[in-house]
């Protein structure tokens, strides 16, 4: 049983937010750090994929639809995203054997909250989106496979932290490290014996600076500036994706 679990989602290939987050006392201390997707596509994937392996075993890994994308744009299909379709191409090949092999999920007994299961999205899609408003039936439809025994889900991919209940299970969502909308900072989340979100403050002047100095990406200073600022609020982010979960 594991006692506390730091989970971490949506890097993005931001590699300062990430090390400030992993110098937090509670993640050093943690029993495991939880990786939820979307960890390498952004401006900085090699570094970040890299200072992730050098944790080892204190890591569990879970695969996002932009790690899953990167894997397809190295092996021919472009994606959407111009950074992404970079990323790729900065990848080892022994990084994309990784990113290739990651699971859709990850179930793991957490004191106070039982077997909890980590996905990126939902438990049966890694792009399926649902909101903290999502009407209770749409959150049953995504929740149908999941076994009773467990209590708790957490996911990422929205790229905004909440928790609420959900016919007697928890969900929470760790928010995002690299790319968070409502505001700047890194957002991550505790688990045991509770559930709590938490927020890393970091010199983001800085941080910019150093992602547009350090990355290859032409675009690095533009993408920086555009998310590690949060330049889209939540309620921007909300207004695109409420159409996206075939609420109606």
């Amino acid at each position: 049983m594991l006692e506390r679990v730091a989970v971490l989602s949506d890097v993005h290939g931001a590699l300062p937010p990430l090390e400030a987050v992993l110098a937090e006392p509670d993640v050093a201390a943690a029993d495991l750090i939880v990786l939820t997707g979307d960890v390498a596509a952004g401006p900085q994937p090699v570094e970040v994929l890299d200072l992730l392996a050098s944790l080892g075993d204190r890591v569990r890994w879970v695969g996002g639809n932009a790690d899953r994308e990167l894997v397809e744009a190295r092996a021919g299909k472009p994606s959407d995203i111009d950074v992404s379709n970079w990323a790729a191409e900065q990848l080892r090949d022994d990084q994309v054997e990784w990113l290739a092999g990651l699971p859709l999920t990850v179930t793991l007994p957490v004191a106070g909250l039982g077997e909890v299961l980590f996905c990126h999205a939902t438990p049966r899609d890694d792009e399926e989106i649902v909101l903290v408003d999502s009407r209770m039936a749409r959150w049953a439809e995504v929740l149908s496979g999941v076994p009773a025994a467990v209590g708790t889900v957490v996911c990422g991919h929205t790229h905004m932290p909440f928790t609420r209940l959900v016919d007697r299970r928890l969900v929470v969502n760790a928010g995002s490290i690299g790319m968070p909308y409502g505001g700047p900072g890194a957002d991550w989340a505790l688990l045991g014996p509770g559930a709590q979100l938490r927020r890393t403050a970091f010199d983001v002047d800085a941080a910019c600076a150093r992602v547009a100095t350090e990355s290859g990406f032409p675009d690095a200073a533009a993408w920086a500036d555009e998310y590690l600022r949060s330049r889209h609020s939540d309620a921007d982010a909300l207004a695109v994706f409420g159409p996206l979960t075939r609420q109606g």
